[in-house]
Order: structure tokens, then sequence, then C-alpha cells
């Protein structure tokens, strides 16, 4: 156990984006964005409005429970982004705090964000002033503040909106230990500093991610206000990412672990994990704003609309599959090749080995297409459950594939399952890859008896017919290995 007073992190000045964090930049979301462009065409102002409407709302009400500001379950929490902010629909066990107080903190979070569309739409430049105005903004519901006098005990004070801080503002850790911030008499300079390195980005090329993950940081290791720091944070990050033309940085109470491990990191100088993190968060939003699309469109339409889109519909699917969709099957055909020659390497592994020497015990690897076209279809309840979890549409009515392992012992047989399907409700050239575990107790042949059913892998992979099949496969390789180490060590657990 760490003496009180220890320091835990010692601030030093910021500094710039280093030349090597470029290469942490996502290689996925800049052709996503593409795709959305494309299909974002076919969508009116208003379609495209409301599902921005939603995006903000969940923005709103996660960066204040990231900071514990309030508390608000997960089932209200969907009511509120369905819906809109209504106070009515808030229990009275947020931390304290009245359901009138919480919306009107969650408002001023959507309004805070709604704001930085309009910041970006008129090349707003980044300055103190402007992030000083956002602290205001963002916080003007919070009166007080939790602070420690000079005697070590807890006290209360007031928040002084948009402007800096007066004291130190280093928290204890649980350890003991102390986490340095700037200290008051330098935040000024820092600011300036911040701003007047965040200017130079722009004309180096650097991409959204990295930009983002820099701002986010540097901000926080200034951590120039009494309170209300990460969730300017996450704002300056969302600003950069808008002017990318990427969403807001919604880092979300599931997120939070990882979310804060990133920041440590980046405290050691490494930035490349949040990095990451927020071209990660970035890609579930694009992929689900593509999984939508047509579902949206199909809540407007007219008879006679929804009659010509049948027509439509079935012309396309009879004439030759377009250049650009055919690439992207191809392209996982090819994984998909690699994939099982992995999976029967592992089962040879096996095999050779005590777990399977002798006996009923089996491991084999086998692939849809292998199999006659019934069996092709096989795993339709898994995969939609998979898909529900990453909150994406899953459509293997236009591609559709497995690659799985099958380990069978005298408790039952086990499944690592690799999943190809085509995302969004209509296909337009993007190809997901889930990969999941389940089991089948012995004595039990059918599927419904399953247990266990849960992702092994910590994100949808994807692919589109804008990326060249060696990035695919430069991608696909450690997406592959983390995710079978994952389904085997969960196999081994029950075992």
């Amino acid at each position: 156990m760490a003496e009180q007073g220890d320091m835990h992190h010692v601030w030093t000045p910021i500094t710039d984006v280093d030349d090597h964090d470029a290469n942490a930049s996502s290689t996925e979301v800049p052709t996503l964005l593409s795709l959305w462009e494309e299909m974002r065409d076919d969508l009116t102002d208003r379609q495209i409005r409301e599902f921005n409407d939603r995006l903000n709302r969940e923005w709103a009400i996660e960066t204040g429970i990231i900071e514990r500001l309030y508390t608000i379950d997960q089932g209200t929490t969907q009511l509120l982004i369905e819906h809109g902010i209504n106070d009515s629909l808030i229990s009275h066990s947020g931390n304290g705090k009245s359901p009138e107080l919480i919306a009107g903190i969650v408002r001023d979070h959507q309004e805070a964000v709604e704001w930085l569309f309009d910041v970006v739409a008129q090349s707003v430049p980044l300055s103190t002033s402007f992030i000083r105005e956002l602290h205001a903004f963002m916080t003007r519901k919070q009166r007080d503040v939790e602070a420690i006098d000079q005697f070590g005990k807890s006290v209360s004070i007031r928040l002084n909106h948009g402007e800096y801080k007066k004291r130190h503002n280093n928290p204890t850790r649980t350890d003991g230990t102390v986490h340095e911030y700037c200290p008051p008499e330098q935040v000024d300079q820092q600011m300036e500093e911040l701003v007047r390195l965040h200017a130079d980005h722009k004309v180096l090329g650097i991409p959204p991610d990295v930009s983002a993950a820099w701002l986010h940081h540097r901000f926080t290791q200034i951590h120039p206000f009494q309170d209300g720091n990460g969730r300017v944070a996450r704002a300056l990050a969302s600003l950069e990412l808008i002017r990318g033309q990427w969403f807001p940085l919604v880092v979300t109470r599931t997120d939070r672990s990882n979310y804060m491990d990133s920041l440590e990191e980046a405290d050691s100088g490494n930035l490349h994990p949040l990095i990451r993190l927020i071209g990660a968060i970035e890609k579930q939003w694009f992929l689900k704003a593509l999984s939508i699309t047509k579902d949206v469109q199909r809540e407007e339409e007219r008879l006679d609309q929804m009659l010509e889109a049948i027509h439509d519909d079935f012309r396309v699917r009879n004439l030759e599959i377009r250049k650009d969709q055919a690439i992207t099957k191809k392209n996982a055909n090819k994984i998909q090749t690699k994939a099982k020659k992995k999976f029967n390497e592992i089962c040879k592994e096996l095999r050779k080995g005590p777990a399977f020497a002798g006996g009923e015990r089996k491991a084999y690897a086998d692939t849809g297409e292998d199999s006659d076209a019934n069996r092709r279809t096989w795993y339709r309840s898994q995969i939609i459950q998979i898909a529900n979890e990453f909150d994406y549409y899953a459509n293997m009515r236009d591609y559709h594939s497995w690659v799985r392992l099958v380990l069978i012992t005298e408790t039952g047989r086990s499944e690592v399952l690799l999943s190809f399907h085509a995302v969004g409700r209509e296909y337009r050239g993007i190809i997901g890859a889930s990969m999941c575990f389940f089991r089948i107790p012995q004595g039990e042949g059918d599927d419904k008896q399953m247990s266990e059913l849960q992702p092994v892998s910590q994100h949808l992979f994807q692919l589109n017919y804008k990326e060249n099949q060696a990035e695919v496969l430069r991608r696909f390789e450690p997406w592959l290995e983390s995710a079978l180490l994952m389904g085997l060590g969960q196999w081994r657990r029950g075992e």
C-alpha cells in the first residue's frame, strides 16, 4: 500500500503529437465514412436529423454517467434516447439528484453537442475563450463541486462556470497515491499552448482519431477547471471528429474501464490505446448508421413507393452482382479459407495432446461451404443474438457463410463459430465477421438447449470493397488470433 501523498503521476507540460501516433489511426473508419456518404444521399434531411438526435441524446446521457454525476439504468437510457429527455421517465435514485435536475443536466449536454455541429458548420477555430464558454454551457446546472480542504476533509465549494481553477485539483486514488494535474498558475500558458499546437494539426493532415485523442488527453493533462474536465474533454474530441465528418465520441458506461485504462496509458506516453478506442467506437457508430438506413427509409414509404421498391428489389436481385459488392465477397471468401486453415491447424494440435487422446473425445473443423444447402443456413439464432449485442443488422439473405471448431468431450459438445454475413438490411458491399462460443450439454442434440452463448471477439470485423485484399488480410489475422484465444479460453474454463 502506498503512503498517503505518494505520487502516482507527476504532471509535465503538454507536448505535441508524435510522428508514430498516426500509425494507430483507424484504416477502417475512412472507408466506412465513404460508404456512409454514398448511402446518406438517399435519405431526407429529417431522416438524418432523427438519427443524429438519437446519437446526440446517447452522448448527452452517457457523458454524465461516465463521471458518475447521476445514474440512469439501461432501460431508461434507451427510452430517453428513443423518445427524448423527459424527467418523468427518470427514477429518483440518480445519485441523490432529482429527476428534474438530472434531465436538466442531460439537456445541457445535448445542447452542447448540438452546438458543436454549429461550430463546425461556421468554421469557428478552437480558442481558449471557446473552451471556457463550452465549460460554462455544459456545467450551468451544476452549482457545487467536492474538494479537499487544508485539513484533508471533503468540502463542497462553488463551481465557477467557465473559469480556470484557482486551487489544485489533484485527486487521491484508492491506493493513497496522488495524480498531479497542471498547477493553477500555469493553466493559462498551457491552454494557449494547447490551442497553438492544435491549430497545426489540420495543416499537417493529422487523422481525426489521432487529433481527437491528442486533444482529449492533453486537455485532461492540464485539467484547467475545478470540475467538468472529463465532459469538456469528450466534447473537444467530438468537435475534432465532427470536423472530419465523423460522429461525436460516445463513450458509454460499458466502455468506461477501457477508456480509463487508455487515458492512463496516454499519461505514460502511449497515446495508441486511446486512438484505437476512439476508432473502435466510431466504427461501431458507422456500422449502426449503415445498418439502419433502409429501415428508416421504409418507415416513410407510401404504398406506391413500397410496391415500386419491391419491384426494384426483385430486379436488382436478378441482375449481375455489382462489381464493388463482388469484390467484398471475394475478399470474404479469401479470409474464410484462411480461417478454415487456422481452425484445422488448431484441431491437429489438440488431437496431438492428452486432452483428445483416445476415447470419445473429438476435435474437428468444417465450413458451411462443405455442407448441403440446408446446413449452410445453420446458426441464424446465434448470429442474430451476437449481432444484437454489437448493435447492427446481420443480413444472411445476401451473404452467409461460416467456419466452426467443434470440440466433443464427456460433458457435451462445444463450438467456436466464425460467421460471415452482410451488414445492413440491404447489401451495399459491407460484410462482417463475428465469432461466438456456445455449449450443447451431453445428450442434447438440439441447438435450443445451448448454453453460454457469448461473443468471443471484442468487436465485429468488417470488410468492404474499398479496401484491397492485402489490407483486409493484415487486419484479419490479429483479430482471428485474439478471438480464437478467447474462445478456447472459454471452453477450457468449462472443462
